[in-house]
């Protein structure tokens, strides 16, 4: 049995006649006997009683009816399913934010996911880097909002760029300057996070300390950017974050620009997986940089 037999019968009900009914369907009308008739064989029973009065449906056919409707509605709506889910308008998405970036990142992205995409189920998650890559290469986590990870695997599409910051608690020497340079702080004591936390992103901070020409006296290291910012609070060292972290504490601890440094935050995801609804979160990501300072919702 196929669809259209099932249509071919419903119109024919609908019309009481097969004239009406060929002619709604653009069919020649002997077409559509044969159809109903096959429909019929193969259901064992009439579905109409033909004669000089006109077509009546059969009780079988009274029967039939209602089901027959159901089907072809079901079909529809599975037809309007599959097309909004390739339009990547249904589905799932689990997102992860670097935890340093949540704070900022995600309710602009979340309150736009839901206004645009109300029917996508979305599931939200609080990483640090080394869990949110791993999610991203085995599937957990279909997209994710971070620092760029360094690595080759990934694709990365830069949302959002923020100025770098010497973190120096309150009251030190240099805190009323309006920008410094690395190579100010060559002096300093510094916390840091673990270099296992990320050994890309370490990578690239020793190249930086390279180029401002030292070396660090690291006293401390500790994960995490509210642990970093606590450390500084209490005196035992400098750090370097960026600027929208002054969102996770505000008192203690003061932000000062480093001269040409830049920090980005990228929307990051397996090529693989490349699939419609990452196509529409990149497109709604885009939209919200253009459009706004994402880095002030902290």
């Amino acid at each position: 049995m196929e669809l259209r037999h099932l249509r071919y019968f419903v119109a024919v009900a609908d019309h009481l006649g097969f004239s009406r009914a060929a002619k709604h369907l653009h069919l020649a009308q002997q077409s559509l006997s044969q159809q109903i008739g096959a429909l019929e064989r193969e259901l064992g029973v009439r579905l109409f009683d033909r004669d000089a009065r006109g077509t009546r449906l059969t009780e079988a056919g009274r029967v039939f009816l209602p089901e027959a409707r159901a089907v072809l509605a079901r079909a529809d709506a599975a037809v309007v399913v599959a097309q909004r889910a390739g339009r990547g308008e249904l589905g799932r998405l689990n997102l992860a934010f670097l935890a340093s970036t949540a704070n900022y990142m995600l309710p602009p992205v979340v309150k736009a996911l839901r206004e645009r995409l109300p029917d996508l189920e979305l599931t939200t998650h609080h990483e640090q880097i080394h869990e949110l890559v791993a999610g991203l290469r085995d599937g957990r986590f279909d997209a994710a909002f971070t620092r760029p990870p360094l690595v080759a695997d990934l694709a990365t599409r830069t949302i959002a760029t923020e100025p770098v910051c010497a973190v120096l608690p309150v009251g030190h020497p240099l805190a009323g300057r309006a920008e410094l340079r690395l190579a100010d702080l060559a002096e300093e004591d510094w916390v840091l996070s673990p270099r296992e936390s990320w050994p890309p992103w370490h990578e690239k901070y020793d190249r930086d300390f390279a180029a401002a020409g030292f070396t660090p006296n690291v006293v401390q290291r500790a994960d995490g950017a509210a642990n970093l910012l606590g450390l500084v609070a209490a005196g035992v060292g400098v750090t370097r974050l960026a600027l929208s972290a002054n969102s996770i504490r505000r008192t203690g601890v003061v932000f000062i620009p480093l001269a040409d440094d830049r920090a980005e935050t990228v929307v990051a995801w397996m090529p693989a997986r490349d699939g419609p609804v990452q196509r529409n979160l990149l497109n709604i990501a885009a939209d919200l940089a253009a459009t706004a300072d994402l880095t002030r919702w902290g």
